[in-house]
């Protein structure tokens, strides 16, 4: 099989087409014909050797991906083969065939085409693990999203509206601003022209958010915990402007608040499979009814991926780059 292999100086110009034998799908497994593949911030870090892949899991870059179920591995009999599905996987997603715990497959929503569904697993189950299972995000409270026009934050929008909490969001620019609100922000914020904490005060007249779901890290702790309101819940997402910051504990004790937050790609199989079924349960029929969407910002031919990681790299994209690997 065809898949996109990268250099030791961990480069985007080093990414290139190789050739590898194709997987073979073990117990519990399946093995998918992968027609488009989602690109993620952690695609980005594990080329820079920033985010190894877990033992056992594939080399291959690529966390989801969206095809047709091409083998089924030993005690899997909920799959078809031929199945347009869509997964979340450990490594292995730029390639012609991946495998897949078939835990973690999810069925083509109606009305998605590939490029679409490639897009949804990796957002998804990441949104509901953290505002759902992680900060119990409910009717009547407010969000504040950092990357507000990421594919995580567009997901995160949606998922506010779906329980009745609302959402607002931070973003790079006027453009990022306007479709976030478009797509059901009450209001999207300009870090770059005003303090994003001040500007929550101001909208709120003082008070504060519920839950603040961020994915920067030390530059935005001391603000983050700011604009929380009692027992307001802070949940890390990543970290892409520091690890290491200072806060003040007094805050936390007066106002109850709850530090938190995770990483999907090491969790079980048995945690991901849950939360799978969560959203086939919840998510996929608003998925098929239109109530919930998705936007692909720019598709790119699967030779193209150093074009895709640069784009990302720059954040000069609103929602999900997909990687084609057939036509």
């Amino acid at each position: 099989m065809r898949y996109i292999d990268y250099g030791t100086d961990g480069s985007a110009a080093s990414l290139h087409l190789a050739q590898a034998p194709s997987p073979t799908p073990t117990a519990g497994q399946v093995l998918i014909e992968v027609h488009c593949a989602g690109v993620n911030r952690p695609d980005i870090m594990q080329r820079q050797g920033r985010y190894p892949p877990p033992p056992g899991a594939s080399s291959i870059l690529g966390l989801e991906v969206a095809g047709v179920i091409a083998a089924l591995g030993e005690g899997v009999s909920d799959w078809q083969l031929g199945q347009p599905v869509c997964a979340l996987v450990p490594g292995g997603g730029y390639a012609d065939y991946c495998v897949a715990p078939a835990g973690q497959v999810l069925p083509m929503p109606s009305g998605f085409d590939m490029a679409q569904a490639a897009g949804l697993p990796e957002v998804w189950f990441t949104v509901w693990a953290n505002l759902v299972q992680l900060a119990r995000l409910d009717a009547g409270e407010r969000l504040l999203v950092h990357g507000g026009s990421s594919g995580i934050g567009l997901a995160a929008i949606q998922l506010a509206r779906e329980l009745g909490a609302e959402a607002v969001v931070t973003v790079g620019s006027q453009e990022k601003a306007q479709f976030c609100v478009a797509f059901g922000a009450r209001a999207a914020i300009d870090y770059r022209q005003e303090d994003f904490a001040a500007a929550i005060e101001q909208l709120y007249g003082g008070e504060g958010v519920d839950v603040v779901l961020d994915m920067i890290g030390a530059a935005y702790l001391a603000r983050n915990l700011r604009v929380l309101r009692r027992d307001g819940r802070l949940v890390l997402i990543a970290l892409q402007q520091g690890g290491r910051g200072e806060l003040d504990l007094r805050d936390i004790l007066a106002r109850r608040l709850h530090l938190t937050g995770s990483t999907m790609r090491p969790r079980s199989i048995a945690e991901k499979t849950a939360i799978r079924d969560a959203l086939r349960g919840r998510i996929w029929p608003a998925l098929a009814d239109g109530r919930v969407r998705s936007h692909v910002h720019a598709i790119f031919p699967m030779d193209e991926a150093r074009q895709a990681h640069e784009l990302m790299e720059r954040s000069g994209h609103i929602g999900k780059l997909v990687l084609r690997m057939r036509s």
